[in-house]
């Protein structure tokens, strides 16, 4: 089963993979003639009524697989405003072909006639809410006609993800849905045929540019509402925690604060202007800085990163217990303080980003291969209670349920410091995004960052890596059909 969001996004990995929505329209068109043809004998009149979106686009394909049929086509609008070129080309070619089209400027002029078969093309999945016009009017026009109504992917008016039905939705005799059945046509009164239009495995299981959408209409105008970073590092170290809080603001973060030891402020302070750095007494974090530091993190509602630079002090390592016991916020947990986490009993949402010989000494399996080992690395999650994202030449995304693998990065990347880069993207997006989701684009993020540097090979900086930041979250402008 799969949502729609999570379809559009298994629709762009695809392309990425090299199967493109041109050639999956062409598959899901000759799986709704497929069903025609179980549903009515040659010979018989069909009447496709399409949007002009790629619902639509799967119709006009239909439409040319269906030769012995008698079938007419109605688009409800301008065909000059269809909204993909890969729809527009299939309407073409139903014009280039002179098919029986129909152009509909006014839906309550609708004539279908009197149709055997009715294929609802109007609306897809990715549309929830009131049916507006010209779609009302259509859809009042299929519900009154005495014939068998065929959806495409689900019934126009209903929610794919809830099945709630808008009044006058489409109520259709037979949906066909792609890839795999969505959660609204669970209870519907239809026979639901799921086609399998050659989306491949790996659209799902490789984190790909679609899964970028989840960015989509996230964030706000004001100061603080894209997030607040709070890094706790450093002490030994001052470019790791540096590095984390500089990846929060390039990944989206509105503000970002780094409390420190008090002897390495000014090296810290130095490093960009843009960060805020909050010092504490001492060399080294320790339990008396734990009641400020959960203070301060839950009053701001802030994302924190702990572990980068941090040591193994034992102070420390005692510290950071304290504060995953008492923090009820959301945490990316990286470095020196990923060893406390699985003897932490914590009502806080963790991220936790080990490298392979760190993901061993949580507990987790003992590999190199990371992706030849995911299912292993899911039961350690599952068992864990909290996402692993673990770093590797493949990185391994999983919450216990679902498994993910990101193949996006470099040779380059086995320079120091990237995997501080990464937590701080992923605390930036784990500030508005499921945990899970976040803890998939963020390596990814970070790895097509090192991708568009590639001409540095092996010289390649983490801090190169930041400036690119932008470009490889919210793309560059490529087309996503």
């Amino acid at each position: 089963m799969i949502t729609a969001e999570r379809m559009a996004v298994v629709d762009r990995n695809a392309a990425a993979l090299g199967v493109p929505q041109k050639q999956l329209m062409e598959s899901s068109g000759n799986a709704v003639a497929r069903v025609v043809r179980e549903t009515a004998d040659p010979g018989a009149t069909v009447a496709v009524v399409a949007g002009r979106g790629n619902n639509g686009g799967d119709a006009f394909v239909a439409a040319r697989f269906l030769k012995e049929y008698d079938v007419t086509v109605h688009l409800l609008g301008r065909p000059e405003t269809i909204t993909t070129d890969v729809a527009r080309e299939n309407w073409e070619a139903l014009e280039a072909a002179e098919a029986d089209i129909t152009v509909v400027r006014d839906s309550r002029d609708l004539d279908l006639g009197e149709p055997d078969v009715v294929v609802d093309a109007m609306l897809g999945t990715g549309i929830t809410g009131s049916l507006r016009e010209p779609e009302a009017s259509a859809a009042r026009a299929v519900n009154e006609v005495d014939a068998t109504v065929v959806a495409v992917d689900v019934p126009s008016g209903v929610d794919a993800d809830t099945g709630e039905a808008a009044e006058g939705a489409v109520e259709a005799d037979r949906v066909v849905t792609f890839h795999d059945t969505k959660p609204g046509l669970t209870d519907l009164d239809a026979e639901v045929t799921v086609a399998d239009i050659g989306i491949p495995a790996a659209a799902e299981r490789f984190v790909g540019p679609g899964d970028r959408r989840i960015l989509a209409g996230v964030g706000g105008d004001t100061k603080g509402e894209n997030g607040r970073v709070f890094v706790v590092g450093g002490g030994p170290y001052t470019g790791a925690p540096a590095l984390s809080a500089q990846a929060a603001l390039r990944a989206g973060a509105d503000l970002s604060f780094v409390a420190c030891p008090d002897s390495i402020f000014d090296v810290l302070a130095g490093y960009a202007e843009d960060l805020i750095v909050q010092p504490y007494d001492g060399d080294h974090l320790t339990p008396d800085q734990i009641d400020d530091l959960v203070d301060t993190a839950e009053s701001h509602d802030d994302v924190v990163v702990l572990g980068p630079g941090l040591g193994t002090h034992d102070e420390t390592m005692e510290a950071a217990r304290q504060f995953l016991a008492r923090f009820e916020g959301p945490v990316v947990v990286d470095a020196d303080a990923l060893s406390v986490v699985p003897e932490v009993e914590t009502d806080a949402t963790l991220v936790c980003t080990p490298n392979s010989h760190e993901l061993a000494e949580m507990g987790g399996p003992d590999v190199d291969d990371l992706r030849e080992h995911a299912d292993e690395i899911e039961s350690f999650a599952a068992e864990l209670g909290h996402v692993v994202l673990a770093k590797g030449k493949y990185d391994v995304v999983s919450d216990g349920e679902t498994t993910r693998v990101c193949r996006a990065g470099t040779r380059g990347m086995t320079v120091g410091g990237t995997g501080d880069v990464l937590a701080g993207i992923t605390a930036a997006l784990l500030a508005s995004h499921d945990p899970f989701d976040a803890a998939c684009l963020a390596p990814f993020a970070n790895g097509t960052a090192a991708e568009l540097l590639d001409d540095r090979h092996s010289g390649l900086l983490a801090s190169d890596i930041l400036d690119e930041l932008p470009r490889a979250l919210w793309g560059e402008g490529e087309d996503d059909e």
